[in-house]
């Protein structure tokens, strides 16, 4: 089977919500599903994280980050850590483990190197979607993190399925824009349940079109996908942006400018990330 064939039948089952999961993201649905329950407590969702060793880990990590420990008091267990960083930041982690775990099963190094470098990708995008929602387009932050850590996940299946169809990943960027990205990424982002927002947000990554300075989720998106020193790995065409180029990036908006609250988010940026990788 061809590339372009290829990506033609992922995205059919991908539109008819016939994805092919492994166990492990089943189960990581079912408790995400359990965290976003409106009778779930803090108790019990201290006890759903401890089942998943990952999850807990990264929430831990998390809370004990520069964005979320702003007294600089690190928490030592779950319940504090479930506390601190809250359910929605929660279900954005949850989101974290299942797309990691979509790749999970990938046994070729070369496959593996590259969902290691696209989740790389996907943590530094998240990282800065946060920041410039809380900085600077002043949209919700926590779903600008949950945008940058899912908008990806239509590669990750990709990778997931590489290995069974030999020549889906030969290097054609027309191929996957025009039958691969949208489509597929739209399939696997309904199975997982995410929001109308965050979809539209991905869309709008999808479209490359933006404002600046940005006014949406979808504009700090695409501008937190542009900044990330780290492009993805997917079909990146040449010239893609690199850290060199991300940096020439900058505007002026009310007292300050992008550069500016770059630098003085650094640390954060750089502590987000590393508890997501």
């Amino acid at each position: 089977m061809d590339q372009v064939s290829a990506l033609d039948s992922i995205a059919a089952e991908a539109s008819r919500g016939e994805l092919a999961f492994p166990t492990s993201v089943n189960a990581t649905l079912t408790l995400q599903r359990a965290l976003g329950e409106p009778d779930c407590h803090i108790d019990a969702a201290a006890r759903l994280v401890q089942a998943e060793p990952l999850l807990a880990a990264r929430t831990v990590a998390i809370a004990n980050s520069v964005a979320y420990n702003r007294s600089g008091n690190d928490v030592t267990n779950v319940r504090a850590a479930v506390q601190r960083v809250g359910f929605r930041t929660l279900g954005a982690l949850a989101a974290s483990v299942i797309v990691r775990q979509l790749a999970s099963e990938i046994r070729d190094p070369g496959l593996r190197h590259k969902a290691d470098q696209l989740w790389a990708h996907s943590a530094h995008v998240a990282a800065l979607s946060q920041v410039i929602a809380r900085r600077v387009s002043f949209v919700d932050p926590e779903t600008a993190l949950f945008a940058g850590i899912v908008h990806e996940v239509g590669g990750f299946y990709l990778l997931s399925r590489a290995e069974a169809l030999p020549g889906l990943l030969d290097d054609n960027l027309d191929a996957w824009l025009d039958h691969g990205e949208a489509a597929i990424g739209r399939g696997v982002l309904h199975k997982l349940g995410v929001p109308a927002p965050v979809m539209s947000a991905i869309e709008a990554l999808w479209d490359g079109m933006r404002a600046l300075p940005p006014e949406t989720l979808g504009d700090t998106l695409l501008l937190a996908n542009d900044l990330s020193p780290l492009p993805s790995p997917l079909f990146a065409p040449p010239g893609a942006t690199t850290h060199a180029a991300a940096a020439t990036i900058d505007f002026v908006f009310g007292e300050g400018t992008l550069k500016g609250v770059l630098e003085e988010s650094g640390e954060e940026v750089k502590s987000l990330t590393s508890a997501l990788l």
